[in-house]
């Protein structure tokens, strides 16, 4: 059969790409045209996304897959969660999206139990408390009387305002719109009662599609200035990690699943929402996934520790790639001491090597002094974060795990693997490293008709993608040093 192009267009909070699939009928081969930076921007002290740059930059990657396949079936974009665009009347923004580690959210969960208490929150959404969800952000805007708030006619997650941008249709996907805590996990509907006792305006929330919906073409200018006319523009998932659960290569149902990046995200796809006392008192989230499907999971702050330190010894004139950083760590002790990822000391921006270092004096550890000791320490953390969550998932779902799915950019950290083998106690296969882009593109196969489900998309990935198996390791020494951990974990 002929070859079928799709355009992926995966955007993440350090970068964007442009990835081209291509379907020979057996295999998906991923190849990535264009690729930019991303990250917030400070003006007078507020945190933005510079999402006309990003539209640009989408353009220009649009452009050159065009040019370099001669053709393209459809397009579609996934971004990271909860951050959105407001829109007036006229369709226009009002402003450049605030990024969702700004302060602004600073306080708002203790306003919005003032108003609604948690657990009420908890059984509307069923999504976990992070100040930086949407509906925080909105209170947080309810609450300083912003003009854009009272001015905004409709509110666009950011993959549905850049879709609204490519085609002139506004329209919010399923699994973006479940990343903000203001959507009912059981009804599907938006949680109007909720919101109205918040005083969060339930105007600005429109109308919903699901994952794998063809919006529609290419707009007239759209196209005529990339070339790329008669393209359709597909909702493949918008949030990031349901493309990236979509690709999981499982075999067996016994799963679980670790998206790995910036952001850690472990849980398993369930048929229905887990909203229980349990899964409050752990902070579980049940967002879309695609077909039908629950990810019940929680958020860990993964390689962004990671980040961070090389942000700062950048900053400070040491600056070390990630393989030299790894290699570091590697050499390191093992087990000496232990952060909680999700600790609020570590969801900013900063100076991160001497907050891990303060973490660990605070708690009564030895404080790692060498930058090596120091990544050792984060990736151990995130080891031991990933099996206690994984306890949590059997606990709350009833199911047993016979192996971790590791899929993302993260898994090209050997060391991270291992250690995340070597805490679980039991095996975990890595791979796909372009797991967003090519669940992405499984979704508009199966929008155009391509491919008939998402197991078909999930063997297609199996045969298309290397995969890794790590097995644990020093299951002794493990043990001893969970119990340590867990003395030092908090209630996130």
């Amino acid at each position: 059969m002929a070859t079928v192009n799709y355009l992926a267009l995966d955007l993440g909070a350090e970068s964007g790409r442009a990835i081209v699939g291509t379907f020979d009928g057996k295999k998906l081969a991923l190849k990535e045209i264009h690729r930019f930076p991303n990250g917030p921007v400070n003006v007078n002290g507020r945190l933005h996304w510079d999402a006309l740059r990003l539209f640009a930059e989408m353009k220009t990657g649009v452009q050159k897959a065009q040019a370099a396949t001669g053709g393209l079936a459809s397009l579609g974009i996934d971004t990271w969660g909860v951050d959105f665009g407001l829109l007036d009347k006229k369709g226009e923004l009002l402003g450049n999206p605030v990024n969702y580690r700004d302060s602004r959210t600073d306080g708002m969960l203790d306003e919005a139990f003032r108003r609604v208490p948690r657990a009420a929150m908890y059984r509307a959404t069923g999504i976990q408390f992070m100040q930086l969800n949407t509906v925080f952000q909105l209170l947080a805007l309810a609450v300083a009387r912003s003009p854009q708030l009272a001015a905004a006619d409709r509110l666009l997650f950011m993959p549905d305002l850049f879709n609204y941008w490519f085609t002139g249709r506004g329209v919010i996907e399923r699994t973006i719109a479940s990343t903000s805590q203001c959507l009912n996990p059981r009804t599907g509907r938006w949680a109007g009662a909720m919101l109205k006792q918040l005083g969060i305006p339930t105007r600005i929330l429109g109308a919903i599609v699901e994952p794998g919906t063809v919006i529609g073409m290419l707009s007239k200018s759209v196209a005529e200035e990339t070339g790329a006319r008669g393209l359709k523009v597909v909702t493949p998932g918008g949030h990031d990690t349901a493309c990236a659960v979509a690709a999981v290569p499982a075999a067996t149902p016994h799963y679980a699943y670790l998206s790995s990046g910036t952001w850690s995200l472990m849980g398993m796809e369930l048929d229905r929402p887990v909203v229980t006392d349990a899964s409050l008192q752990y902070n579980f989230t049940n967002e879309g996934g695609v077909c039908n499907t629950i990810r019940f999971l929680k958020n860990i702050s993964g390689l962004w520790l990671v980040q961070e330190c090389r942000r700062t010894w950048a900053a400070g004139g040491a600056a070390l790639d990630y393989g030299e950083i790894t290699r570091q760590a590697a050499q390191a002790p093992s087990l000496a001491a232990f952060v909680d990822p999700n600790h609020a000391d570590f969801l900013s921006a900063g100076d991160m090597p001497a907050r891990i270092q303060k973490f660990c004096r605070r708690t009564g550890q030895p404080a790692p002094q060498t930058r090596g000791a120091i990544v050792r320490t984060a990736l151990e953390s995130l080891a031991m974060k990933y099996r206690w969550v994984l306890e949590r998932l059997e606990e709350l779902t009833g199911q047993q795990a016979e192996v971790l799915h590791i899929v993302g950019g993260g898994t090209q950290n050997k060391l991270l693997n291992q250690l995340a083998a070597s805490a679980v106690g039991r095996p975990v296969i890595t791979g796909p490293i372009e797991a967003t882009a090519a669940g992405n593109i499984l979704m508009q196969m199966l929008a155009t008709k391509k491919i008939r489900s998402l197991a078909e998309g999930r063997a297609i990935v199996r045969a298309s993608f290397p995969t890794e198996t790590y097995r644990p390791q020093h299951a002794a020494a493990w043990a001893a040093a969970y119990g340590r951990f867990l003395k030092i974990q908090g209630n996130d």
